[in-house]
């Protein structure tokens, strides 16, 4: 059951004896009134730029707003939901409404396996409620943790997620805030952590009101790729960023969080904002909680492990891996991936065997400065590794996904590696029927900021060759057309097909390997447990981990098209009992090294 019902939080509405105190931080308003349904309510100055009453004049279920001297109204941006849009009023909610009634008490992060999903393309309907139905499919194919994009209420009807305005409150195109609960706890009900994805580093550009009454909330001299820096060194500031994990965790009862692009987080105070967040998360919560980074950076000094166990973040999504499969299964060499063309087996078999490629080595897209640091002292389930996820498929111009982009015997024995690592692996929605339908770039807004984003995606890919030619450009969606968001939307039948089921059962095989000879062997996986036996240019990879029990886990890959099985064994690796193979496509029970082959052994101690 969770902790408790709700989390205090410094902002916004919360339930009190006699009604409900609402609170905001205006500092550049010389007064503020509440709106309720029973018409405007002066608001009591509190100090220290804080505004603050307490009345029952606002249900719960109703609407209320906040009044600035100018007479606009203005939606609380600590608000749980509003009545409609981000522009409209915001909504009083009772966190303890709804009743959780699985009794949970969550997955040690070992047992990880993560599905990413967007709710509103995950389902016809793109709701949390027609997301419940799908629950017992990821379970039943050996899933065990659901990672959910940003459910932030955002501008418009469509979007990714991550350009929230209100990041307290659910998106209501995907449902009530009870709905999401009740999505966390039938997952819980399936043996499923969930995981939510966060959005700290700046705001999306349509429905922020904060600079109208705190203009001091922003660095206006420092920037994002995406707008204003966010002034983390005030004290008011601080406490609405610091609270809001802590809310999602308590409330909805998460398992973990995702951190994104943490890179473009910056806090030149004293303890540093995401340390203080990891922190207050640690010391509040006696259940297991798991925190992921994303931050393109290679560190780990928000990662350090006491005795086997993470004592601030859990886990970095290792975009590394990705970039060198990608190429090797693709031959894409442009954008970030020119880092990761030469070398490629010797960088896999790195990653693999270390976490990151990039531990302080020159990168091309660093413009020559070095990146990363060392990743040896990390266990290897400190790493997200993927073969695809939201980002590299929605990120090309066409969102195309992996199975469209290469061989399909390539695909099936990088899905072996993935499944079979000891580092931490993601599925993308659809990726376990081999879905081909894309995953666009969308959004929701209108006029002039509509073009701007039209125009903007577009020129993002002018430097690639295809995309040179101005009108070549022109045909890369329109991330505003309805359209764009349809076409992204998985297609469930794809289950029910010969080819599909051909890639369900081979997903679900690995990952009944991985639950029952890699999984136990995980706790205690130690620092430096990797080692490369073998990385020959157009050849054999092989790579070997000391398990935490002791065991050694050998796993040998043949990337090409040729049978290397007359090379195995040249770096030496341990024999062991088969755990898996595959060659040309297809599972086999031998340990040869066919074309596009895995070979997984293991060795008990």
């Amino acid at each position: 059951m969770p902790d408790q019902t709700s989390f205090p939080t410094t902002w916004g509405a919360t339930l009190v004896e006699g009604g409900a105190r609402f609170r905001l931080w205006a500092p550049d308003a010389e007064s503020l009134a509440l709106r309720t349904p029973a018409g405007d309510l002066p608001m009591d100055a509190a100090g220290e730029g804080w505004f603050e009453l307490v009345t029952d004049k606002v249900p719960v279920g109703g609407g209320y707003g906040f009044v600035l001297p100018d007479g606009s109204v203005v939606p609380d941006p600590a608000a749980r939901a509003q009545m409609g849009d981000v522009h409209g009023l915001s909504k009083l909610v009772d966190p303890a409404a709804y009743r959780f009634v699985n009794s949970w008490a969550g997955r040690p992060w070992e047992e990880a396996v993560i599905y990413e999903l967007h709710i509103g393309t995950f389902t016809p309907q793109g709701t949390f409620r027609a997301a419940i139905d799908k629950l017992g499919h990821l379970a039943a194919l050996g899933v065990t943790a659901v990672e959910v994009m940003p459910v932030a209420q955002f501008a418009g009807g469509r979007g990714w997620g991550y350009d929230g305005v209100l990041l307290y409150a659910t998106h209501n195109v995907y449902g009530t805030v009870e709905d999401f609960k009740a999505f966390v706890d039938a997952a819980h009900g399936h043996g499923l952590m969930v995981l939510l994805d966060v959005v700290y580093n700046h705001f999306g550009p349509d429905g922020n009101y904060i600079s109208k009454y705190a203009a001091h909330f922003f660095h206006p001299e420092r920037h994002t790729p995406w707008g204003a820096a966010i002034a983390f060194d005030e004290p008011a500031v601080r406490a609405f960023f610091v609270e809001n994990p802590l809310t999602w965790l308590t409330e909805f009862n998460l398992d973990g969080l995702r951190f994104d692009a943490i890179d473009h987080i910056r806090d030149e105070g004293g303890e540093h904002i995401l340390n203080e967040m990891a922190r207050r998360i640690r010391e509040t919560f006696d259940r297991p909680v798991h925190l992921c980074t994303e931050d393109e950076r290679n560190i780990v000094d928000l990662h350090p492990y006491e005795n086997g166990r993470p004592t601030r973040f859990t886990a970095e999504w290792n975009d590394d891996y990705h970039n060198v499969i990608h190429p090797i299964a693709t031959g894409d060499t442009e954008g970030y991936y020119a880092d990761f063309v030469t070398h490629r087996e010797a960088k896999l078999a790195r990653a693999l065997a270390e976490g990151f490629i990039f531990q302080g080595e020159p990168s091309k897209s660093h413009n020559g400065a070095p990146r990363g640091v060392i990743s040896t002292g990390q266990p290897l389930s400190a790493f997200v590794i993927f073969n695809q996820n939201h980002d590299q498929v929605g990120n090309r111009a066409f969102g195309e996904r992996l199975v469209d982009l290469a061989e399909h015997d390539m695909v099936v024995a990088l899905t072996a590696v993935l499944l079979l690592s000891p580092q931490i692996p993601l599925l993308w929605m659809g990726e376990e029927w081999g879905e081909t339908n894309p995953f666009g770039f969308f959004c929701d807004f209108d006029g002039e900021l509509a073009a701007a984003v039209r125009e903007g995606r577009r020129n993002e890919f002018k430097k690639f060759d295809a995309f040179i030619d101005p009108d070549s450009r022109s045909d890369i969606p329109d991330p505003n057309a309805a359209s764009t968001f349809e076409a992204s939307k998985i297609d469930w039948a794809k289950c029910g097909t010969e080819a599909g089921g051909r890639w369900l059962g081979l997903i679900k095989r690995l990952l009944a390997v991985r639950a029952a000879e890699i999984v136990p062997r995980l706790a205690g996986i130690g620092p430096k447990a990797g080692e490369v036996l073998a990385a020959q240019e157009g050849g054999i990879i092989e790579v070997a981990w000391r398990l935490g029990d002791g065991a050694r886990l050998t796993m040998a890959i043949n990337l090409t098209a040729d049978d290397k099985d007359g090379e195995r064994g040249a770096g030496g690796a341990t024999p062991g009992r088969l755990l898996f193979a595959v060659a040309d496509g297809v599972e086999i029970d031998a340990a040869r090294l066919g074309p596009h082959g895995v070979v997984v052994t293991l060795a008990d101690a």
